[in-house]
Formats: structure tokens, C-alpha cells, sequence
């Protein structure tokens, strides 16, 4: 995956090339903003910076040199100072300080112990200390290490350390403009068997599973090191990419993203994620539950247990048989999992251990257990008693865990009668649907290759005006690693899709043509036509197509933001979506659609704009996409009829679910609806209310008509937004979404009432479709009168 990731502390340095030595600040040296200290190699640069939206405030940071947009380390984060006299200097004490003017001090490396004959240094690795002048940077005194931002850097430790007292933890910066403590944290949880752990607060959001002897389970890398010693220490760091700039980030929505940087690219790409959401989450499955994820997370039992609530998945699951510590009692071994939480009051370690088994079936309240083979130790069983919490299976088979859970000897009894079942029944059955594959193989493909020959000559010809964006298979494939699942990112209605890099080095995403598609040769034939002869910043750009034998396939600009839906609609992801950020998306989708309606040559009727069609670029910049059911209207053309309706419920105008019709207006409705979920956080289709049975337009237009329209702005946003502009958006989301076509905005008004604080704004009136209950009923109906219209619905995230 790239890093063209938005995530990044965006900051303006406040020195100018000045550096008042190569590395370090001496006992009657100090700086301030127009200086900075440099690492002898020239890696890392410590100075002063301010936010663009914050210039009043001023921090002390460590950033990569000549990388000033990626600070690694922030003295101040959580008090900066108000002004641009800023200076670092020695106290009497020996201690570092940064004071303002008037000599407050905002910051304090706060030592215990005087020095002397203080230095402080910055070396290559990012480590910021102070030591005695005469000792090495080994014998130091205070270290930034000790302190960590939200970056981890090679070198650097996570976890306990009992020299110092310090248990070391990265903490996420309240957002990307804002580096002053998130409430997000990563570290070493020390408490029982070692894991590394993501919290918000106090709570477990995630963890990678617990230590395994020679790494932590589902975490272990090449690229990390590993150390456990009760005694003194217990942490986790990441080793260095090639010698190159590399770093490890805890995000504010709880992603920790590896990043190396490309010197040849010039761009941090990403190497690993470990994240939440799906299976990962926490204790999503309850008490012996496992959770499994192919498309979706989904929940089950461990082998023994039922679940405990047909209803409610995270009720956990329970004993099929309750009666334990029995005779004849065995284990289940479950591969290829993540073990359960390992938190001191569940699991015990013992080392020199051979028999795990018969290790555990000594104790009652032995539930489980796992085998370990600890370096320069030897062999050690883990055994977990109480409960088993978070237990999945691991996606990549070979990279989980081997867990042996205890059941009733009545479980036992029951696979082994299974056991031999399925070894006379299944060969059997096994030969069958072999030979019935291969005739079906034979008689399919046969079929696929007359079908695609037909579809490959059609299509080639029709397309002809564009065949210069026509590129080779062998290319596609080499940038795709032959459509590895490892390069698969998504699948919509069209088909898979899949991340490459072109030779070039340009990243792409190709989509993949499947056989049972919704979308058939007329939409792709659409979507080359259309985007080809289309260029605007706020639409995707289409950089080629092929057509081999059954393949067909569609390359794009890669997006690495993913699209709008995938930010607004989660929680977490939702939060860092700021209130300037949101407009700025809206404004762009605004120009993109003003473009296709009136601007290009071809004159675009979209037809299924909606969250999930909406890419978002490395800097947030939305791009419009999907143009397989667009229509192209002629210059005095303004609306038109169809027998064959498809889009997406939540998004369809009135007119066009009820009679078909399609016009601009119908595009501008769909906007409407964007904008409102924009501005609320919340999906139209499926909106719930506790007071009502409105949709989310419904609820706006209440809201509206009682005088408390700001109650739909979205609760994450805080105070971040001005009352009047916010009450224009709301007020522009409504007149897009009438009933009425003709009283509906075009997009050009659209836009001026956007961008214009003096344009006069029109008072809307009740919305269309802003009844779940009643849209519902009114589609249905539609099936079973004679108007001869067909209907589509496409999925949201298609």
C-alpha cells in the first residue's frame, strides 16, 4: 500500500537553514525559533514549528531531515507556547527547559539528578538526550526515547522498564492538525503474559495477541525486535528498513501504520497495519467465543460451547456440558488462531514444561492450553483459566497459534463417531463432484471463450476512439502480482479490485470484471466512453482498459483514502473527518457534478452518486466515480424517460423510483442526500431515530421546522464549525433533496450559495422520500402496477 496517507502532522518550521551546531546545545548555548540542532548524519532535525491553523502556538519537535511534515517527537504537545520567543536552554540544575519571554516554563526534561556539566544531543537515531559532557550518550541522564510521541522509531522501546520506572507508550495526537494527547495509546501490557495492546482510556479497543517466546503472536516481523526479562525489562521496537527513514504510528482512530520511505518514489509507503475494527475488535464474540472474518466478522463457539443468546453474539458462548474435571475429559486443538486474552488472572506461564496436556488436566480450572518455545529457555506451557476472551482465527493460515481446549469426554465421543463418517463418505462424495467439476470446467469454458471472443471484437470496435488507453495483460498482471489475493482491496458491483504499480512506479487500482456482475458490457463501454473524455480534478481519472479472452478489466489512479462512506460512516474513521475538511469535500463534489452537467463537452447525467462512489485522494480530495449507468444529454436536452431503473435506495429521486424520469435534477437530489450525511455523520438509508421513523431527511426537514436545525450536525464535530455557515449547508442539503424537480437548485446555483456568504438562500420545503415507511411502500407498489418499469437497487457500497 502507499503512504499517500493523510494522516501526518502537518507543521511549519519557524527556522531558517540556521543551526547553531552539528548535534549538540552546551551548558551557555540556547535556541530559539530561527535555530535548530541537527544529528551528525544529517537524519534528524530538532526545532521549532507552529499548525497552519494554530500559528499562535509554538512546540518543540524532532522530524526527519529534510521530512518536516512527519514530526516524530513533541516536547510540548500539551502546552505550547502562546508566542514566537521561544528558547531551549539549561536550568541551574542541569535540567532542560523551554521558557517564553518572560521566563515560564512551558516544558522540563525534570531530572532528578543535577548535572553538572550538562550537553544535550541529537543523534541519528531520532534520540533526543542529555548527559554529563565528559560521559557517552550510553551513561545519559534523560531521553526523549523515554517520552514517546506518536511515533515509534527504530531503536526506540515500548513497555516496562524497571530501572526507570517507565512503562513506555505511543498516545495519539487529538487529530491531524492538533499533536496535543489523543486518548488513544499503544504499548506492552505487562500484566500477565506480555501483549501488545491498543486502549482507549482504559478500555481494550484491540491487541496483537500475546508474547510467543520469540515475538508477539500475530505482530512477529522481521522488522521488530523482542525483548522479555521479567526482571528488568519487557518491550517491543521495530528495527530499521535498509538503513533508510522508517517509523511506526499510532493514528487517531487506532491504526498503528509501519511506514519506510522510498527515496526513489519520494513518499513513505506502507509496510504493515495493525488495526482494529471486524474480528480484531475486543471481545466482540463474548466469553469463548471465536470470531472469524473472510468478508464480514462473524462469531462462533469454541469446540464444547454453545452460544449463550441466539440474539446477541457478544453474550459469549457456554459449556454444552457444564459438569467438569471428569474422567475421560480431552482436548480440542484449534490451529491458526490468535490466543485468547492473557491478563494475569487468566493464564499462567511455566517453563520446562514437556507434557502441556497433562499439565493442565492437573488443575480443574484449566480451560485451555498453548506450547511455547522460549529461545536459550527451552520448552514452556501457557495455560488460561477463568475465561477465554478474544479468540479469531488468523487470516493467513500458518501465522496463528495452535490453541488445545478442554471438553467434556461427551464431546470427545461425539467427533470420533463423526471422525468415522466422514472418512468413508467423503472420498466418496470427493470423486463425485471431481469428475463433475472437470465436465462442467470443460463444457463452461468452452462456452466463456466463443462469449468473450464476441464480447472482445463488439466491444474493441465500439471503443475504437480510445484505444490508445487500451494497455496489454502481461502489464496489468505485473503490476498485480497476477491479481494476488495480497493486491485485492475491495469488490463492488463491477467486480474485485485490486492495488498495482505500473513500472513506471505509478499505483493503480484495476477492476476486474466478474461473471456475475450487475453490471454488464453496457456499463463498461459507459464508464471507458465517458471518463476517457473526461478531465477534472473533483472526477477519478481512467488510465486504461483491456479486454483478453473473458477478462475485462478497468484501471484507475489509485486512491489510497478509499471513499467517502468508508470515513463518514464509522465511528472512529468518522472523527477525523474536521468540520473544514468536510466542507471541503462537499465543495468538490459540487464542482465535479457542475462540470459534468455543464462544463464538459458531453453533458453528464450521472445517475448513482453517493457516498461509496466518492474517492478520496492522499490529501482528502474527493473524486467522483462510477459511470457505468451514466447518461449523456444533448445541448437543449433537460430531462428523459427509462424503463429500466437502477441506483441505490437512500439516493433515488422520487421521480426517478416512481415514473423513471431522469434529468440534472435527479443528480442534484443525490447531493442533497451526500450533503446531509456529510454535514451529520449519519447514512440516510437505514437513519434511526428513537423518536420517529424518519429518515435522515425527515429528520432534518423536523429539526428544520422546529428551529433546531444545528442538532443535526454531527456530535464529533464539536464547536469546530460557525453556527451561520453550518445553517446554510443544512439549508442548501434540504432545497437539493424537494420533491418537486422544478424546485430543486441546478448545480450552478448550488455551488454560488456554497461558496457566497451574501447569495440569498431560499426557504426549502418538506423534502421527497423523507419516510422510510412510506418509500418503502411506494417501491413495493410499483411491482404491482402496469407502469412497466423495472427496478435495480444497487448496494451502498457498490
Amino acid at each position: 500500500m502507499t503512504s499517500n496517507h493523510f494522516f501526518f502532522l502537518c507543521l511549519i518550521p519557524l527556522f531558517f537553514g540556521h543551526s547553531i551546531a552539528v548535534d549538540v546545545l552546551k551548558a551557555d548555548q540556547s535556541i530559539n525559533h530561527t535555530q535548530a540542532i541537527v544529528s551528525a548524519a544529517e537524519k534528524f532535525e530538532l526545532g521549532f514549528f507552529t499548525q497552519p491553523k494554530s500559528s499562535n502556538f509554538m512546540y518543540l519537535g524532532i522530524w526527519y531531515k529534510g521530512l518536516p511534515d512527519y514530526v516524530v517527537w513533541v516536547a510540548n504537545r500539551d502546552n505550547p507556547v502562546l508566542n514566537s520567543s521561544a528558547t531551549l536552554k539549561f536550568n541551574t540544575h542541569g535540567n532542560l527547559i523551554l521558557v517564553n519571554q518572560t521566563g515560564q516554563v512551558f516544558w522540563s526534561s525534570n531530572s532528578t539528578r543535577t548535572v553538572l556539566y550538562p550537553i544535550a544531543q541529537l543523534l541519528d537515531t531520532g534520540n533526543f538526550l542529555l548527559r554529563e559532557s565528559n560521559s557517552g550518550p550510553e551513561n545519559y541522564v534523560w531521553q526523549s526515547f523515554d517520552y514517546p510521541f506518536d511515533t515509534l522509531l527504530p531503536g526506540m522501546k515500548l513497555g516496562w522498564d524497571s530501572k526507570t520506572g517507565l512503562n513506555r507508550k505511543l498516545t495519539s495526537r487529538r487529530s491531524q492538525t492538533d499533536p496535543s494527547s489523543g486518548d488513544l495509546s499503544y504499548g506492552v501490557n505487562t500484566d500477565g503474559l506480555p501483549q501488545l495492546v491498543v486502549w482507549k482510556g482504559n478500555q481494550t479497543m484491540f491487541r496483537g495477541g500475546p508474547w510467543y517466546g520469540d515475538g508477539f503472536s500475530r505482530v512477529r516481523s522481521k522488522r521488530a525486535n523482542y525483548i522479555y526479562n521479567a526482571s528488568f525489562e519487557i518491550s517491543y521496537s521495530i528495527n530499521d528498513s535498509n538503513n533508510g527513514p522508517s517509523r511506526a504510528v499510532l493514528d487517531s482512530i487506532g491504526s498503528v501504520i509501519y511506514y519506510v520511505w522510498t527515496g526513489g518514489d519520494k513518499k513513505w509507503e506502507i509496510a504493515y497495519t495493525f488495526e482494529g475494527s471486524g474480528c480484531n475488535d475486543y471481545e466482540l464474540c463474548g466469553n469463548f467465543g471465536l470470531c472469524s472474518s473472510v468478508l464480514v466478522a462473524s462469531c462462533g463457539c469454541l469446540d464444547g460451547f454453545e452460544q449463550k443468546s441466539a440474539q446477541n453474539f457478544s453474550d459469549g458462548c457456554v459449556r454444552k456440558d457444564e459438569k467438569i474435571c471428569r474422567e475421560g475429559e480431552g482436548f480440542r486443538k484449534i490451529s491458526d488462531v490468535k490466543w485468547p486474552d492473557s491478563t494475569k488472572k487468566s493464564v499462567r506461564l511455566k517453563v520446562g514444561i514437556q507434557n502441556c496436556e497433562t499439565e493442565c488436566l492437573k488443575d480443574c480450572f484449566c480451560l485451555a492450553y498453548g506450547k511455547l518455545e522460549i529461545p536459550d529457555i527451552g520448552p514452556a506451557c501457557v495455560t488460561w483459566f477463568d475465561k477465554l476472551i478474544d479468540v479469531r482465527f488468523v487470516r493467513d493460515v500458518g501465522t496463528g497459534d495452535d490453541l488445545f481446549v478442554r471438553v467434556a469426554a461427551s464431546e470427545l465421543e461425539r467427533s470420533e463417531r463423526k471422525s468415522i463418517i466422514v472418512l468413508v463418505v467423503v472420498p466418496i462424495i470427493s470423486v463425485l463432484i471431481f469428475l463433475a467439476s472437470i465436465s462442467f470446467y470443460i463444457v463452461r469454458n468452452v462456452r466463456r471463450r466463443a462469449k468473450a471472443a464476441d464480447n472482445g471484437v463488439t466491444i474493441t470496435e465500439e471503443l475504437i476512439h480510445e484505444n490508445e488507453l487500451e494497455m496489454p495483460i502481461a502489464v496489468i498482471e505485473a503490476a498485480t502480482n497476477n491479481f494476488s489475493i495480497s493486491n485485492k482491496i475491495g469488490e463492488g458491483g463491477f467486480g474485485p479490485v485490486y492495488k498495482g504499480r505500473l513500472s513506471s512506479g505509478q499505483e493503480i487500482a484495476v477492476k476486474k470484471l466478474a461473471e456475475r456482475s450487475r453490471q454488464g458490457m453496457e456499463e463498461f463501454k459507459n464508464e471507458v466512453h465517458f471518463i476517457s473524455q473526461l478531465q477534472h480534478r473533483n472526477l477519478v481519472k481512467l488510465l486504461g482498459f483491456c479486454i483478453h479472452e473473458e477478462e475485462i478489466l478497468l484501471i484507475y489512479e489509485y486512491m489510497p483514502n478509499k471513499s467517502l462512506d468508508y470515513f463518514l460512516f464509522e465511528d472512529r474513521r468518522r472523527s477525523l473527518l474536521d468540520w473544514q475538511m468536510r466542507i471541503d469535500i462537499i465543495i468538490g463534489i459540487a464542482r465535479g457534478l457542475l462540470y459534468l452537467h455543464r462544463d464538459s463537452r458531453l453533458r453528464i447525467i450521472h445517475r448513482d452518486l453517493k457516498a461509496a462512489n466518492i474517492l478520496l485522494d492522499s490529501e482528502m480530495k474527493p473524486k467522483i466515480s462510477d459511470f457505468g449507468i451514466a447518461r449523456m444529454f444533448g445541448e437543449y436536452q433537460m430531462e428523459t424517460k427509462t424503463d429500466r431503473v437502477v441506483g441505490t435506495y437512500g439516493y433515488m429521486s422520487p421521480e426517478y423510483i416512481m415514473e423513471g424520469c431522469f434529468s440534472f435534477k435527479s443528480d442534484v437530489y443525490s447531493f442533497g442526500v451526500i450533503l446531509l450525511e456529510i454535514v451529520s455523520g449519519k447514512r440516510n438509508h437505514g437513519f434511526f431515530h428513537s423518536e420517529h421513523q424518519l429518515n435522515l431527511l425527515g429528520h432534518a426537514w423536523k429539526l428544520w421546522n422546529e428551529g433546531k436545525t444545528l442538532k443535526l450536525i454531527d456530535g464529533v464535530l464539536g464547536d469546530q464549525f460557525q453556527e451561520l455557515e453550518a445553517l446554510k449547508y443544512i439549508n442548501v442539503g434540504l432545497l437539493c433533496v424537494q420533491a418537486r424537480p422544478k424546485e430543486r437548485p441546478i448545480m450552478s446555483y448550488v455551488l454560488s450559495m456554497l461558496e457566497n456568504d451574501n447569495m440569498p438562500l431560499i426557504h426549502p420545503k418538506e423534502p421527497g422520500f423523507y419516510g422510510e415507511r412510506f418509500v418503502l411502500s411506494d417501491i413495493n407498489s410499483l411491482f404491482s402496477t402496469s407502469n412497466n418499469v423495472t427496478i435495480t437497487l444497487l448496494d451502498d457500497g457498490r
